[in-house]
């Protein structure tokens, strides 16, 4: 029986869909006219017939494959061995790709087309649009006649293009499932399936190992990672222990590798290296250990537990409203006071910045829809991402993250008319309410919520709710859904907007653009509730610390150096910092390290951290007379208002939490920058007072909801 490549992605399509898919669908997701795919229905049910099954046809609803689930699997493990003659384009060329990565020597062009059963033509042409792709992450294709072809680039570049790969080509269920279920046994037999082919570039024993050592030290983190970071830092590993068995290293820049050793995911990456070596009975070196920490800092947190008052922060926030700025103006509209889209935006940034300059690449399982549905608004949040990071080269994968927030906002609550919520608990009474009081709360766009118990649940058709949320796992259940504490904490109330924003990109396009909680149902532990009036205690000290000692004042024509020494001298005498000359010095030296002036101000930040800093400063001093610094973008820019902003060496994770709010306010709008820069105290106390007010009237919510 003859099966096309094309025939073939349709009945995957099918198969992997229990519910019906429109004709229109199956010809978006294959790339040919609805007319073609009605041609090839009608061979598909030659192929079913075989099989005893059937192309059920509903009109205006779509196509499906019914009949026995064993025939359906029958069928299934015949598609997964077929040694099929005929590969799409998109398919040969990821055939292609796996075969030179994995090899160190030239491939002849007549084995590939021998291999791919296409003429040398065909295999020239597929290699000539590969150039292009390797080129994005910094790896060139060399051919010579008579020499055959190979990739050549630095290591770290080959396992960026395996990586990506393979999250282009297998979703997180499907790697998981290749890595836990062992139904293939197929070691003799000549691999053809792609998603078998990419899985060549790791052996899945390895790649099983793998993941269980680092589940077990993920469990430790102090921060809770999302799945694709979790499987992406799988898929590093286990291609980092392919590559050094077979004499493949990583080289990192000197000064690199120290700066990483003095963070707290070093020791992680130390802990997952022990066990590695340990296993594997292989020598891991440092320059390994520091790629696996620049992964755990690049990963996409669900909440951030670790705040600083380093760039990251407000650099994320400069990034955050330029990109806002731009968008708006070339949309036509004032995004500007969206505090939401800056906030998201904000997040979303921080761990994408450090992904950027490190070419780390993401993977995005909704960027064709974006591209193809958002066309409009993909180009012009891509024209703003250029206008903000000129330097760097920013993959469409983080370029389409961007354009859900942006395409989230700009939807706001519309479109979710059809959209139902069912909430499940043991009872379905009781904590489910509470749940769904909370939902209404936090997601006003969520009109349909239905409380049902697990009996219940098990019984009832789930093909009308959209979404599921449960305060309990759900039993023999395999279906997607959300597992909450009944109160949602942040962590959980931002997988639900998650979830929520892709299902409107799902489920919409371009065109559609433009109760009270009652505590006393929670029962708290003595521990607990000390533990909450400590953190409470953290936030409104450092924040009363901060107001008590906000100070403005102006200077004549000091230098910087004596302007900190004039600032300091007075903190020394309001005994808030204990050595002047230490600290000084210490604030200089994070000058040095790169520009502290906030680029379209005529501000600029000079921050430090030091054991000799008691309590937390922020002072303002206005400048009769510029002076000439670098800015954050490496562009030199007059100061007129030098911001200090300082912190104890060892200051809570809520101090700094504050402080690094402290920092994003400089520049969170337009009113903002001009209030910093008014030389007018009562007005930049008044506008401290109410958004530090703010913030801790928020920390307080969400510590009585979690």
């Amino acid at each position: 029986m003859y099966i096309s490549a094309r025939e073939r992605q349709i009945l995957e399509v099918l198969l992997k869909n229990p519910d019906e898919t429109t004709v229109k669908d199956l010809a978006e997701l294959i790339g040919v006219s609805g007319r073609t795919i009605h041609r090839d229905l009608k061979n598909i049910e030659d192929i079913l017939d075989e099989y005893n099954l059937i192309l059920q046809k509903k009109s205006g609803v779509g196509v499906q494959i019914t009949g026995e689930q064993n025939k359906i699997r029958e069928l299934e493990l015949y598609l997964f061995n077929l040694s099929h003659k005929e590969y799409t384009p998109d398919e040969r060329q990821t055939i292609m790709l796996c075969e030179l990565l994995e090899t160190s020597e030239p491939v002849k062009l007549l084995a590939l087309a021998s291999d791919l059963n296409v003429t040398i033509a065909t295999v020239s042409s597929d290699l000539t649009k590969l150039e292009e792709r390797l080129k994005t992450v910094g790896l060139a294709l060399i051919r010579r006649r008579g020499y055959g072809v190979e990739i050549e680039g630095e290591e770290s570049a080959k396992r960026r293009a395996m990586s990506q790969l393979i999250s282009e080509y297998l979703d997180e269920s499907e790697l998981l499932s290749l890595t836990r279920d062992n139904i293939q046994m197929r070691s003799t037999q000549q691999i053809h399936s792609i998603s078998e082919r990419l899985m060549g570039l790791v052996e899945k024993k390895k790649l099983v190992i793998v993941e269980n050592i680092v589940n077990s030290i993920v469990q430790e983190l102090p921060f809770s990672m999302a799945d694709s970071a979790y499987i992406g830092l799988v898929v590093h590993l286990a291609l980092a222990v392919e590559r050094i068995q077979k004499g493949e290293g990583i080289k990192i820049n000197f000064s690199y590798l120290e700066d990483q050793k003095v963070t707290k995911e070093y020791k992680f990456a130390e802990k997952i290296v022990s066990q590695l070596e340990r296993v594997f009975t292989i020598r891991i070196p440092e320059a390994e250990i520091a790629y696996i920490t620049m992964h755990l800092k690049g990963a996409k947190l669900r909440h951030e537990n670790e705040h600083s008052i380093e760039d990251t922060s407000l650099q994320a926030a400069i990034k955050t409203k330029k990109l806002i700025e731009i968008v708006g103006k070339l949309a036509g509209m004032d995004l500007s006071t969206n505090r939401s889209l800056f906030e998201g935006l904000s997040v979303h940034l921080k761990p994408a910045i450090y992904r950027i300059k490190q070419k780390m690449g993401i993977s995005n399982p909704l960027l064709d829809k974006i591209k193809k549905d958002y066309a409009d608004l993909f180009e012009l949040v891509k024209q703003a991402v250029n206008q903000v990071f000129p330097e760097f080269y920013v993959p469409d994968e983080e370029t389409g993250y961007l354009v859900m927030h942006f395409g989230a906002a700009l939807m706001g609550s519309k479109d979710l008319g059809s959209f139902k919520t069912l909430v499940v608990c043991s009872s379905g009474i009781g904590t489910s309410k509470m749940l769904a009081t909370r939902l209404q709360r936090e997601f006003p766009e969520l009109r349909f919520i239905q409380n049902v118990s697990v009996m219940e649940f098990q019984k009832m058709d789930k093909t009308d709710y959209q979404l599921v949320i449960s305060t309990i796992p759900i039993p023999d259940y395999n279906g997607e859904y959300i597992v909450v504490n009944p109160f949602l904490n942040k962590d959980e109330i931002e997988k639900i907007r998650s979830f929520i924003n892709e299902y409107k990109f799902v489920n919409s396009s371009e065109t559609q653009l433009p109760v009270t909680f009652n505590p006393n149902k929670s029962k708290r532990s003595t521990s607990k509730l000390i533990e909450e009036m400590k953190t409470i205690k953290e936030y409104a000290g450092t924040i009363a610390t901060v107001l008590e000692g906000f100070d403005l004042t102006e200077l004549g024509n000091e230098t910087v150096k004596e302007i900190l020494t004039v600032t300091c001298q007075k903190e020394f005498l309001q005994q808030r910092i204990s050595d002047v000359e230490k600290v000084v010095d210490a604030i200089l030296e994070r000058e040095g390290l790169g520009g502290i002036g906030i680029p379209e101000t005529a501000m600029a930040l000079f921050h430090a951290r030091s054991p000799h800093v008691i309590q937390p400063i922020f002072t303002i001093t206005t400048l009769n007379k510029p002076i000439r610094v670098f800015g954050m973008d490496g562009v030199e820019m007059n100061m007129k208002f030098l911001i200090l902003l300082l912190s104890p060496a060892n200051a809570s994770e809520k101090t700094l939490e504050v402080l690094s709010f402290l920092s994003s306010l400089l520049i969170e709008s337009e009113e903002n920058i001009e209030a910093f820069q008014s030389n007018d105290k009562e007005s930049i106390a008044g506008l401290l007072t109410e958004r530090l007010g703010q913030f801790f009237d928020h920390k307080l919510t969400e510590l009585r909801s979690v």
